[in-house]
């Protein structure tokens, strides 16, 4: 009966609604908000709070700018949860039938109610999670779910409590969608009680990671912070000390601040990781997050879901046996172009052989099309495997179906895992049953088999079982063939004309294929130093056997598949260790996805986690970058995704990875190139306080190197070409600092170099009689001119300048014609002269700066050539 319309409504009144809710969580002005928590923040808005003091404004307007900036991205990125979770709740957002007051009526699915009778047809998505009452070859597509292959098969039996999810065959689960059948079942939840509602929650609970670059700037950003407000306070208190005047020590400390703090680092950050994007897109993979672009480049290990990523979610038929012989079947997926293989080779199936394919793909109600140039599938991909490899004998469906019509079916039913099927013969005068079905059930039911030569002689049972055995060994689902005659002019089948007296026809083989370009992909990956693991929600034989095909593979003491039930058993101070050293997990559950991928960031790894169905969001969501499939992906997996692959091809994410590390090895030479200006800077003017001077640089001079300097020379660093070997190298340890001990070292060397030269143009200039507006613009000049020459050497930090090519970036060349231009109206043109308080320069002053950048550029080639003689250089793109 159902229930009631009155019950129905008091209980969606007690329940609520059947959809996903959005968890409470922070409005939107305290997210944004949240986004200026960070020292780099802190400083940049201290050097803003500085620029206005001086007047600065339009100094001053570009900082806040880059701030505003930086926190609306952050703010865009934290809202990726709230919309994955609004995701799920629109997926449950359909019409569904249930019987209420006698009577099946369509309402829409969020008015379900626990309690409610569900009728399902095939074609339906299941509106909740149901106990299923009375099925009819019902069968269902949970890999959204699950990450299974095949439909699911479901039947109305008792099962323990402790059957996982994938075998909970007396359930259909909300979102699932009916493949075949029908089927009747009670709504045990609804809404956030589902499986779906509790994915929910697993994304709401998988915070947020930092990534290897987020985490290295913030550190970075810190000591920086700290750093600058020490050396200030220091240098105001030394000249304190000293007798010098309050205010000329407050204006030097200012001017130290300022020329220490690397206001251009935000925005080439974002410049840089918005260059990566743009490369990425070209490659096929959509960032949705900009630190995602970096997190690639740090990954060592990627967890790969099987069914749709490593394989093509295409069941295809591997292999025929019959008449005690098996062949192969090449091609893949839903194509039919392949052939059948005989000994390895092309050949003309036999008739026992044939007959098989045949059977399979008249007993079969999937049909094969052709749309907008691709081959699709209408119904269960198992039958639509059987109907692809019959084409490749030359079967075609249609013309079967005219020669040999169909008359009467009888569905797959679970009780007895068959399906049978009768047709007219070719004249129409005798009758044919084709019965497709289990192994073991048909095998009970047949009496002879065919012969190669079509002659029929008894059944070797115990053959027919072995031969299954070792098909199913490798991996494959194995599914028998068989016939039998019916009465003349029969127009009905019943069960008895099939369950005795069947000749046994073969057995067909079949299995989600590898894609063709995955093994290759992952040979890359291993090269590269990162490791490939396999997580699916499929069978432990199943994945065994893909990841053997494409290499995947484990190491140590650890057994080489963990099982979902063996996880369980599992403690969380032991999973880590267990985690690393085994590649292939099988029967996952969503939870356990997301409890490898935390065991294994526990163990100091980058992660990245792909996946396109709804069971692999939170694992996608808690890893350091999560990739989801665009074309098969789900729209949740999108959602809760860092990336998205465009074409599914998990080759794609190899090319990212080398991206990203791409990305890091010029944000590298950025602050290379960039922290020997602040450096040197700073200590010309801690320089000109320790000996009682006149400051060689200003504040607002300093802040016109840092700007100038930032955007002319440093960004175009972030254009630099890959280099030839980028994948030959293993991941960076992602608890090394930013800058390697050399590096910090050639730092050093540039600023002390930077400070010499311009506290002794200064102090040459004034000895000769220059005022000081023209000295200290001779002290700006030389760093300018420095850092141009230096910019050169940033291109390779460990080659010689001219190893990436020398035209290879031609927007390095841009930037330092329109920084040679810039300077010399610094220089020269009046108004800047009373903007900046500088001065012209005569001719020869002009040559004696270039010589200080030549001296500079000389010095740091020398030191990357001793470094490669010595192999103590930098080690990457760099090398």
């Amino acid at each position: 009966m159902g229930l009631s319309d009155a019950e129905a409504a008091a209980r969606l009144e007690r329940f609520g609604p059947n959809v996903v809710r959005r968890r409470a969580g922070r409005g939107p002005l305290v997210r944004f908000l949240l986004q200026f928590r960070a020292a780099l923040v802190y400083i940049l808005v201290a050097a803003g709070v500085i620029a206005i003091a001086l007047s600065e404004y339009v100094d001053a307007g570009v900082i806040f700018g880059v701030v505003i900036v930086n926190a609306i991205i952050g703010f865009v990125q934290e809202s990726k949860a709230l919309e994955a979770i609004g995701a799920l709740s629109r997926s449950m957002r359909f019409d569904a039938t249930v019987r209420r007051g006698g009577r099946n009526r369509r309402v829409p699915a969020p008015e379900l109610v626990p309690g409610d009778l569900v009728v399902l047809e095939q074609g339906d998505r299941v509106p909740a999670d149901l106990r299923l009452l009375a099925c009819r070859d019902l069968h269902a597509d949970e890999s959204m779910l699950t990450g299974e292959s095949a439909p699911a098969s479901k039947r109305p039996e008792t099962l323990p409590e402790s059957a996982v999810l994938a075998d909970r065959r007396n359930m259909a689960f909300a979102g699932s969608l009916v493949t075949r059948g029908r089927g009747e079942g009670i709504a045990t939840a609804t809404g956030d009680g589902t499986e779906v509602g509790r994915i929910s929650a697993l994304i709401s609970s998988a915070g947020q990671i930092a990534t290897p670059l987020t985490r290295k700037i913030a550190s970075f950003s810190r000591l920086l912070l700290w750093a600058i407000l020490a050396v200030a306070a220091v240098t105001f208190g030394v000249g304190v000390l000293r007798g010098r005047p309050v205010g000329d020590m407050f204006m030097a400390a200012v001017a130290l601040a300022v020329a220490a703090i690397p206001e251009g680092l935000p925005a080439a950050l974002t410049v840089m990781l918005a260059v990566g994007v743009s490369r990425m897109a070209a490659r096929r993979a959509i960032i949705r997050r900009l630190p995602a672009v970096e997190a690639l480049g740090s990954t060592t290990v990627i967890c790969s879901d099987k069914t749709g990523t490593l394989t093509q979610n295409q069941m295809t038929v591997r292999a025929v046996h019959a008449a005690g012989r098996t062949c192969a079947v090449s091609g893949s997926g839903y194509d039919p172009a392949g052939e059948i293989l005989l000994d390895g080779a092309p050949g003309t199936p036999d008739i026992a052989i044939s007959e098989t394919l045949r059977c399979g793909a008249l007993c079969n109600d999937a049909a094969l099309l052709t749309h907008a140039g691709r081959w699709e599938i209408h119904g269960d991909p198992t039958e639509a495997a059987l109907v692809v490899a019959a084409h490749k004998a030359g079967f075609d469906q249609e013309m079967l179906a005219t020669r040999f019509p169909r008359l009467d079916t009888i569905p797959f039913e679970s009780e007895r895992q068959f399906m049978a099927t009768l047709h007219a013969s070719e004249d129409r005068r005798a009758r044919i049953v084709y019965v497709k079905g289990s192994v073991e059930s048909l095998a009970a039911m047949c009496g002879s088999s065919l012969a190669r030569d079509g002659s029929t002689v008894p059944f070797d049972h115990a053959a027919a079982l072995a031969a299954a055995g070792e098909l199913a060994g490798r991996g494959l689902r194995v599914l028998a063939m068989a016939r039998c005659s019916a009465p003349p002019g029969a127009r009905e089948l019943t069960h008895p004309m099939v369950e005795r007296g069947l000749t046994f026809l073969g057995l067909e083989g079949m299995l989600d294929p590898p894609r063709p370009e995955a093994a290759e992909a992952v040979r890359r990956c291993r090269r590269a130093g990162i490791s490939v693991k396999m997580i699916t929600g499929d069978h432990a034989l199943t994945a065994t056997t893909i990841a053997g095909m494409i290499g995947i593979d484990g190491a140590g003491a650890a057994p080489r598949v963990l099982t979902g039930a063996d996880m369980a058993t599992i403690t969380d101070a032991d999973l880590p260790g267990v985690a690393e050293r085994t590649a292939i997990f099988a029967r996952m559950t969503a939870e356990q996805k997301l409890r490898l991928v935390r065991a294994l960031q526990a163990r100091g790894h980058v992660v990245a986690m792909t996946g396109d169905g709804v069971n692999d969001s939170p694992a996608l969501r808690q890893a350091d970058i999560g990739v989801a499939m665009g074309a098969s992906g789900t729209e949740v997996a999108k959602e809760a995704a860092d990336m998205v692959l465009a074409d599914d091809n998990f080759a794609s994410i190899e090319a990212s990875v080398e991206e990203g590390r791409c990305v890091f090895d010029n944000l590298v030479k950025f602050i290379v190139m960039t922290l020997p200006t602040n450096g040197g800077e700073a200590l010309v003017i801690l320089a000109s306080v320790a000996f009682g001077e006149a400051l060689p640089i200003l504040p607002v001079q300093a802040l016109y190197i840092n700007m100038a300097t930032s955007l002319l020379l440093d960004i175009p660093l972030v254009f630099e070409p890959r280099d030839a070997g980028i994948m030959d190298r293993p991941p960076r340890d992602p608890g090394k600092p930013l800058l390697t001990f050399e590096l910090v070292m050639r730092t050093g060397l540039v600023s002390l170099l930077l400070c010499a030269g311009a506290t002794g143009m200064f102090q040459w200039e004034l000895a000769r009689g220059a005022g000081i507006a023209a000295a200290r613009t001779c002290a700006v000049s030389v760093v300018v001119v420095g850092e141009s020459f230096y910019l050169l050497a940033c291109r390779s930090l460990a080659r010689p300048f001219w190893a990436p090519g020398v035209f290879s970036n031609p927007w390095i060349w841009a930037g330092l014609a329109l920084m040679t231009a810039v300077q010399v109206a610094y220089a020269h043109v009046p108004v800047l002269n009373r903007l900046f308080h500088s001065a012209p320069l005569s001719a020869g002053t002009w040559g004696r700066v270039i010589l200080c950048g030549i001296v500079i550029w000389l010095a740091v080639e020398l030191e990357k050539f001793i470094r490669r003689a010595t192999g103590h250089g930098p080690r990457g793109d760099t090398a």
